[in-house]
């Protein structure tokens, strides 16, 4: 018996940017799919895959929205539906104008908030990049040169070590000197990129078939680096030195005075170069919370740098910050063997920690009494004895009942014999 393919789904990236396209809100996209919208942020979020009649309705639907009207929609010798740019913003200009008549049969948008100038020009720039170039050519999507598409190294011959290195050579350097323009510390940001390869080590499969490897690296390095327990670690309770340039210093200042998830949004788009749905799908934000906190973040260092009011300057600025470090990142084995060495140190203490409670839990099991053994009470005082008289010389009477207890035998008085009359 053979079972039929699962329909192939977009990333989930794509996903929402197909919803947001269409102009559809979560809500209205789970009506059409018969699901909550919960679900269908986990389907977009990645967290998890629609199975089932509902993933044959998901991909339908989002099939559709990407298709415009009117265009042939070509097929490739595999089978996969190509559609062209070109027809695509064709597709998504029709259905806006369509939307915008009047009598479209579709159902009215629900009223959204009102935004502020700058915040209403991003959401509408959100189905494009944000026009910054990337913080470094490692830091970009791995759909470009540098790393081959997964299409392209299904049939290679590489190992799976030979493409952890290549991963870890193509975009270690920039994601140094990216959890350096998050943290403020040298150690901390290479510590970062480690943790974040080892992890992805750990799990290679899962990362080997990701559409983007270097995007799932990046989000792992930046959790790491704005995780809030490293303030309780002694090596990082004192502040490493600044940079040597004033300019440098008051940049760097000024991204550390912003709250996390405004310095990972401006950091992302401003510097790595990531258009706005992307930027708010790996910070776990809607587009609009990520334009607002572009848009603070942005306004809070123009306070203290004037001169960095352009979004350009500030992505020109952030590349010359990170790199004036001399930041060095470790090589792929020592990489991979650390994570080994680390995986082997925390699964034997898993397996010793079980054996212990293993171990004293039957220790007690045997040792546990049987049977209701009742506590002895607490003593108490006799009373009504009387006092234990002093010493002193001997009555007649008690010396003739002496005398005879002394003149009976050992063993006890006499044995009384009734006599016969």
């Amino acid at each position: 018996m053979t079972q039929s393919p699962a329909t192939p789904l977009p990333p989930p990236k794509e996903r929402r940017r197909l919803r947001e396209a269409a102009s559809l809100t979560q809500d209205q996209l789970a009506a059409r799919v018969g699901v909550t919208r919960k679900t269908v942020r986990s389907w977009e979020s990645g967290r998890t895959t629609p199975r089932g009649g509902k993933r044959e309705a998901y991909a339908e639907l989002l099939a559709s929205l990407g298709r415009p009207t009117g265009v042939t929609v070509p097929q490739t010798s595999a089978g996969k539906t190509t559609v062209p740019p070109d027809a695509e913003r064709t597709g998504r200009s029709e259905r806006t104008a369509r939307a915008a008549e009047p009598g479209a049969g579709a159902a009215p948008l629900p009223p959204e908030p009102e935004l502020t100038a700058g915040t209403e020009t991003l959401v509408r720039a959100a189905g494009r990049d944000g026009g910054a170039e990337p913080l470094a050519p490692a830091a970009g999507r791995t759909g470009g040169t540098g790393i081959p598409a997964p299409e392209e190294t299904e049939g290679s011959s590489l190992t799976p070590a030979q493409a952890f290195d290549a991963l870890y050579g193509f975009c270690s350097p920039a994601l140094v000197r990216q959890a350096y323009l998050l943290t403020g510390r040298r150690e901390l940001a290479r510590e970062s990129v480690e943790r974040a390869f080892q992890l992805a080590w750990q799990r290679w499969p899962e990362v080997a078939r990701d559409r983007d490897p270097a995007g799932w690296v990046r989000a792992a390095a930046y959790e790491y680096a704005l995780s809030p327990w490293h303030r309780f670690r002694p090596r990082y309770r004192h502040p490493e030195p600044p940079p040597a340039a004033p300019a440098d210093r008051t940049l760097l200042a000024a991204l550390l005075a912003l709250p996390p998830s405004y310095r990972r949004t401006l950091l992302l788009h401003d510097g790595v170069g990531l258009g706005l749905p992307d930027t708010a799908a790996e910070t776990e934000a809607s587009s609009r919370a990520a334009a607002h906190r572009l848009l603070h973040a942005r306004e809070a260092v123009a306070a203290c740098l004037p001169e960095l009011a352009d979004p350009a300057e500030i992505h020109r600025r952030l590349t010359a910050l990170a790199s004036a470090e001399r930041l060095r990142a470790a090589e792929p084995p020592a990489v991979r063997t650390d994570g080994e060495r680390r995986a082997r140190f925390w699964t034997r203490t898993a397996i010793a920690f079980t054996v212990t409670v293993i171990s004293a839990t039957a220790l007690t099991l045997h040792t546990a009494p049987t049977r209701y053994v009742p506590p002895v009470p607490p003593g108490e005082a006799v009373r009504g004895v009387p006092p234990r008289s002093a010493p002193g010389p001997l009555s007649a009477e008690e010396r003739s009942l002496r005398s005879k207890l002394r003149g009976e035998p050992a063993s006890g008085p006499q044995r009384l014999v009734p006599e016969t009359r």
